[in-house]
Parts: structure tokens; C-alpha cells; sequence
């Protein structure tokens, strides 16, 4: 019915090369687009990044604090204050028990969200980029993360005049 010997399609391997952390990585023979230099880009600075953490269950979140709070001291970032809400915030829903009659009864359900927050100072982009990186690789399941970052930047040459 079927010749398998045609459909089968040989693997051959690949030439890799090796890239050690202390030299260039080695173009390879098949890539014709390089990559224009970044010499003389400025790298943005960052007064404060906040870091929100919103999920279900403040175990999971406390943990995940201490993760990036260990994660920020080894890449020497500079950890400032962080908090949490006293209380969740509870969005309920009710709803009929049936479609059609019986208003009367309702069932009504909860949904318990928990809140964190930390803050992080002077912090240089590409520092940040590793470190967002690195702790939205490991993100827990039932965690929700929102970062807000403040830039500095220099003031425009019609104000210091």
C-alpha cells in the first residue's frame, strides 16, 4: 500500500557551534542578516519599577515575593518597600438556581482576589529586561503580574534655558 522508504525523510544532523559566556557567539553559515551594532546607545535608567501581584491564594503570592525579592538581591537591585492588602477583594455573583421560575432562589458565588506589591529602585534597562525576564519565566499558576515603570529622562533643552 504504502512504500514507507519514500516517506520517510533521513535526519542529518546540524554543525553547532560553541559559545562560551566570555566570547562572541559565532555567526553560522546560514544566517546572511547581521545585526547592526548598538555602540553609543545610551542604556535608559529606571527611578522605581512596581511590581502588582494579583492572585487567589496569599501563600502562593508570599512565596513568589521572597523568590523575586532573592532573585532582585542577586542581581544587586536595590529592594524597597513592599506590602500587602489586609483584606481580599470579594467579587460575588448571584445567580438564579433555575432558568425560568422560582426567583426566590439564588445561588451566589465568591471570588476571594489578593493583592501584593513591591517596589524596586535605580535600576539600568537592561538590567531590568534580565530580571523581568527572569522572574515572568517563572510566573506560578494563579498569579497575575502588572509592572509599572517610572523612566528618568533629561529635561528638554527649552526648560533648562
Amino acid at each position: 500500500w504504502f512504500n514507507l522508504a519514500r516517506t520517510v525523510v533521513p535526519i542529518v544532523p546540524r554543525p553547532f557551534h560553541t559559545v562560551r559566556w566570555y566570547t562572541d557567539v559565532v555567526p553560522s553559515a546560514t544566517a546572511a542578516v547581521e545585526q547592526p551594532p548598538t555602540v553609543g546607545v545610551p542604556d535608559k535608567l529606571y527611578s522605581r519599577v512596581e511590581l502588582q501581584m494579583k492572585g487567589i491564594d496569599p501563600e502562593v503570592m508570599k512565596s513568589y515575593a521572597m523568590y523575586a525579592k532573592t532573585a532582585a538581591e542577586h542581581l544587586n537591585i536595590e529592594v524597597g518597600k513592599h506590602w500587602v492588602m489586609r483584606k481580599a477583594i470579594k467579587d460575588r455573583l448571584t445567580l438564579l438556581k433555575s432558568v425560568h421560575i422560582y426567583k426566590k432562589h439564588r445561588v451566589q458565588y465568591e471570588v476571594r482576589n489578593y493583592y501584593r506589591f513591591m517596589n524596586f529602585h535605580k535600576l539600568t534597562g537592561s538590567t531590568l529586561d534580565t530580571f523581568l525576564e527572569y522572574i515572568e519565566r517563572n510566573l506560578p499558576e494563579g498569579i497575575a503580574l502588572k509592572v509599572t515603570k517610572v523612566e528618568l529622562q533629561q529635561l528638554p533643552e527649552h526648560l533648562q534655558k
